[in-house]
């Protein structure tokens, strides 16, 4: 290899560790420092998760200072930098450019009261569609309308609404720039299109979210340069002034694109803390009717995503609470497999015929729900509980994706899986049996940097289009293929147990929701 070669320098910040690295065009992660945050957030009240967004930056900065000072032959190859982050987490400041208050990250379980109505014109427009629940729930989970409620003060103060990662840019360049497609979350955004709403205070969609387009960012196009490291930047750092950061996009477009789904030939699924089905098209999808599809971290392409909101977070939630293990933190990215699959074997297809619909948290498509688990016997143990969360996980991302091919008209070929779970070969084998499609994972699993990389290195030119850049740098690495026995077990309990069993609660979910103020 030419010691000429171009280099992409990728920051990935994700909910419990950052990480920067530094790729080849081949896909070869040459260099990697991560940071653990310690700790990953705090809690003022039960559900709540905040944290300094300048902890991020200084955890980021520890990473490229080492960078630096191990590899100074790779960093002097560089030829841009790409950034992606976690998505839906607000940074506030004041008009000296301050930070406001600590920042609510998106797995926050505070909501907004809302309790002053929208204009009647817009509600019934939003009624006659059918998405008044959803619209409601979308209110409440802007953190701005909660400041606007609980801490007017802090509110008043207010000069710019920055997600988290344009934040960071900020902090690397002096520039409050960043793209579209890393503004998935409650913003006034017309993704369709990549642009704000002109009058997000009055437009029928953008009212929702309460935040004027002064307070926003300017958004450019994905693969276009932001701007250099400045002065300060590169003191922060350890990385040399003048180096190109190019506008990317969210965590998983970029996890998406890291698997190498560039068309809707594929899907991607990601077993993270948030449990996500994705695909990638030149086309605007609706992923489901009235439902948005996201700008990808490519130009010109969008995402199709249904979310898990809460994942394999609950491989967390049941360890702590049902295996008595002292487990402090609730988020999970970097589990050891076998805190969580060392037992999967043990129980056969089905779960002894328990049945989980894994609604431990919201979600848009069906904002009043609760979580269930149905089918206990005196013969059920830990183990069939635990296998049971696994398949009701993939259950409903098997929902996503079947609604997927109704939107594109078409069957997915295959699958290519990322994040914490899929570093199990009996989650990715499980996983394969449900859908009953072929399964792989790619040489890496930090997917979501290898996919900024890939996006980097489109920016700088490295390839003609995003087939080369994926031919050249994704390579399948495990193929898991389903066992049609059992996937017709699990054919049979998804269509005569799973699917029925949100129609059936659906008034119970309603009444729990309305029991508890949801």
């Amino acid at each position: 290899m030419a010691n000429s070669e171009p280099l992409i320098m990728t920051f990935d910040y994700g909910t419990q560790s950052v990480r920067a690295s530094i790729f080849d065009k081949r896909g070869n992660m040459l260099a990697m420092e991560k940071e653990v945050y310690a700790p990953a957030y705090f809690s003022p009240k039960p559900g709540w998760a905040e944290q300094d967004p300048d902890y991020y930056f200084r955890c980021l900065c520890a990473c490229t200072k080492r960078l630096a000072a191990g590899h100074p032959e790779l960093v002097a190859r560089v030829k841009g930098i790409t950034q992606t982050c976690f998505r839906d987490s607000a940074v506030l400041l004041d008009a000296d450019n301050q930070v406001v208050r600590p920042m609510v990250l998106w797995l926050d379980q505070r909501f907004a009261k809302c309790e002053k109505p929208l204009n009647f014109k817009t509600r019934l427009i939003f009624k006659l569609v059918g998405m008044t629940d959803v619209i409601n729930m979308n209110r409440k989970r802007t953190i701005a309308n909660w400041l606007i409620e609980n801490e007017p003060e802090n509110w008043a103060r207010v000069s710019k609404y920055l997600h988290a990662s344009t934040y960071f840019i900020y902090k690397l360049t002096g520039l409050m720039k960043n793209s579209a497609a890393d503004h998935v979350g409650h913003y006034p955004l017309d993704y369709k299109n990549r642009c704000w709403y002109k009058d997000p205070e009055h437009h029928i969609q953008g009212q929702i979210f309460s935040v004027k387009k002064s307070m926003l960012c300017e958004l450019v196009p994905e693969g276009d340069p932001i701007g250099p490291i400045s002065a300060e930047g590169a003191e922060a750092t350890g990385l040399p002034k003048g180096m190109i950061i190019y506008a990317c996009g969210s965590d998983k477009s970029c996890e998406t694109l890291g698997t190498g789904v560039i068309d809707t030939s594929m899907a991607s699924i990601s077993l993270g803390t948030a449990a996500t089905i994705e695909t990638t098209s030149k086309k605007w999808i609706q992923p489901v009717p009235l439902f948005p599809a996201y700008p990808a971290c490519l130009p010109d392409y969008y995402n199709l995503d249904i979310q898990i909101y809460r994942g394999y977070w609950m491989i967390n939630w049941f360890l702590k609470e049902f295996a008595a293990q002292r487990i402090n933190d609730v988020v999970v990215d970097d589990i050891d497999v076998n805190d969580y699959n060392a037992d999967l074997d043990k129980v056969p297809a089905g779960s002894g015929g328990l049945i989980l619909q894994p609604y431990w948290g919201p979600g848009l498509q069906r904002p009043l729900v609760k979580g269930a688990i149905v089918g206990f016997t005196d013969t059920t143990t830990k183990e069939c509980f635990y296998r049971a969360i696994i398949e009701g996980i993939d259950y409903a991302l098997r929902e996503g994706m079947e609604g997927f091919e109704k939107q594109i008209g078409h069957t997915f070929t295959s699958l290519r899986i990322s994040g914490g779970g899929s570093k199990s070969d009996q989650i990715c084998q499980i996983t394969a049996d449900i859908m009953g499609l072929p399964v792989s994972r790619v040489q890496t699993n930090e997917t979501s940097s290898l996919g900024a990389a890939i996006a980097g290195f489109l920016a700088i030119k490295e390839f003609h289009d995003p087939y080369e850049a994926v031919t050249n740098m994704v390579h399948e690495a495990d193929v898991f293929t389903p066992d049609y026995k059992t996937h017709e077990i699990y054919n049979k309990l998804y269509k005569e147990g799973y699917e029925k069993l949100y129609p059936s609660l659906r008034s119970t979910y309603e009444s729990l929701c309305a029991f508890t103020k949801y």
